[in-house]
């Protein structure tokens, strides 16, 4: 399983709308876009999990600095929090 970062997002963009795109390269298992705890807006980011590396790895340098929204997204691989 690997956890892509995708930022840059539109506040308003969907997660059914990151599953779509994502998945032109591949199985999406998860997507999670990050809201503000207090008001529920969305921060313009969120995660997305693949099942297969290759197919993640195609994707970020597909995806990364294209756009969508009329904003240019920023995407890699995530880094494990410590």
């Amino acid at each position: 399983m690997v956890s892509i970062y995708v930022g840059n997002l539109l506040f308003k963009t969907t997660s059914e709308e990151i599953r779509s795109l994502f998945e032109q390269h591949g199985e999406v298992v998860s997507v999670k876009l990050i809201t503000d705890r207090e008001t529920g807006r969305a921060k313009g980011y969120g995660f997305v999990e693949m099942s297969d590396e290759s197919a993640a790895n195609e994707a970020v340098e597909h995806f990364n600095g294209m756009e969508f929204g009329g904003r240019q997204l920023k995407v890699n691989i995530s880094r494990d929090k410590r």
